[in-house]
């Protein structure tokens, strides 16, 4: 007799049957699962630094100390402070540490608090794609609606506001941004950004702004949206420590807005995850105080790279935007007439290089690929290398 525990899925909600695995950390796992260790991996968007050391000690030592408890829900004050002092000095935006502002496990949290926050059913949530993968996925576990809209290299993968307004109903409610830009690297500048900003007024909407590469942006100084003319109140700005400072399995971020917004999120925030660990958090003022040195010569590095591996590509004769921000490359592979997941799984088997194809970011992914160039040198020309001799192959076939 068969028992009626022997499927679980029954019990689960539909919205969570129906979200699908993250395409990026699929990638991943094939690459973590496989037992050939000449694989080149271009795919996670991790920093291949380690830690500064004096932020790790900052950590240990405090450990030492004995500094194991909870922290107050919203974050160590003092580390509240010192993220108000650096959004002013390097983005121009003022938050009240007391009110504005939440110390988060990560910038997904930050985006995750402020959809459920935000969202009634039915609700649309505008997402210029293509983008990082999560939040679409978190808009439908929220009971939203996730509106993409298309972006096109020819317009340097930016937001336009003729493609927003055309989106926009009367059910349109937040308008998520990120900029610099996962996959594609493009950025947008304060006169871009205008435009985008009035729309944002007229209709009423919020804007989730996040910011997570804001230091990584290469030709200019990175514009924060809130920045922007009445723009602040309107705006949920996330970022965090993982990209810039090299702090991913850290897991720290925050989310700052108008106080109304940030004590509904941080109900959240206080019966879900309680505070970020005190130990990460440490290790974050440590960072803030201390680490821009560090934060500048890494950026720089990425910098070299990036030119590095859009040089590499047109070489190979692949289509290239040329990332403004970010450590990610957006290469076009529609000339091989393989779909981007084709590709990257043949790319993968054949040329031992794993990339993410681009199909999963969403509207407009499909026929690139997405390549971190947050790797060695060494290791982004064996890469470059291997993809030039897959194209040719592909070619010959052809």
């Amino acid at each position: 007799m068969t028992s009626k525990l022997d499927s679980m899925e029954r019990y689960l909600t539909p919205r969570v049957r129906a979200i699908p695995p993250s395409g990026i950390r699929r990638f991943f796992d094939l690459v973590s699962a496989s037992k050939d260790a000449g694989i080149i991996s271009l795919g996670v968007g991790e920093p291949d630094f380690i830690t500064p050391w004096h932020v790790r000690e900052a950590c240990v030592y405090s450990l030492e100390r004995g500094k194991t408890q909870y922290t107050s829900n919203a974050g160590m004050p003092e580390l509240r402070e010192a993220i108000g002092e650096y959004l002013y000095e390097r983005f121009h935006v003022a938050y009240d540490p007391a009110h504005e502002m939440i110390v988060t496990v990560g910038g997904s949290e930050a985006i995750d608090l402020a959809l459920r926050a935000l969202i009634n059913p039915g609700d649309e949530i505008l997402i210029p794609e293509p983008c990082y993968v999560s939040y679409s996925p978190i808009t439908t576990i929220g009971g939203g609606v996730a509106v993409g809209i298309e972006t096109f290299a020819k317009d340097g993968f930016k937001l336009t506001a003729e493609s927003l307004k055309a989106k926009i109903t009367p059910h349109s409610k937040v308008l998520i941004l990120c900029y610099p830009n996962n996959p594609t690297g493009s950025v947008m500048t304060y006169e871009e950004m205008l435009p985008i900003a009035k729309l944002v007024e007229e209709h009423d909407l919020l804007v989730i702004s996040d910011e997570i590469y804001a230091e990584l942006s290469y030709d200019r100084n990175h514009c924060s949206f809130a920045s922007l003319p009445g723009m602040k109140d309107r705006t949920l700005l996330v970022s965090g420590f993982s990209k810039a400072f090299a702090m991913t399995g850290w897991r720290m971020g925050y989310i700052c807005g108008h106080r109304e917004l940030i004590a509904a999120m941080l109900k959240i925030h206080q019966y879900t995850v309680m505070c970020a660990p005190i130990m990460g958090q440490v290790a974050a003022l440590e960072a803030l105080k201390n680490g821009m040195e560090e934060k500048d010569r890494m950026m720089e590095s990425y910098n070299q790279r990036r030119r590095l591996v859009v040089k590499g590509f047109r070489d190979i004769g692949m289509d290239c935007h040329e990332p403004q921000g970010a450590f990610y490359a957006f290469p076009c592979i529609s000339s091989t007439g393989l779909t981007s997941e084709e590709f990257a799984f043949r790319l993968l088997n054949e040329a031992k290089v794993a990339a993410v194809p681009g199909h999963v970011f969403g509207l407009g992914g499909e026929g690139f690929l997405r390549c971190s160039y947050a790797t060695s040198v060494n290791q982004l020309l064996e890469a470059l290398e291997r993809i030039g001799k897959f194209m040719a192959k592909l070619s010959q076939v052809g």
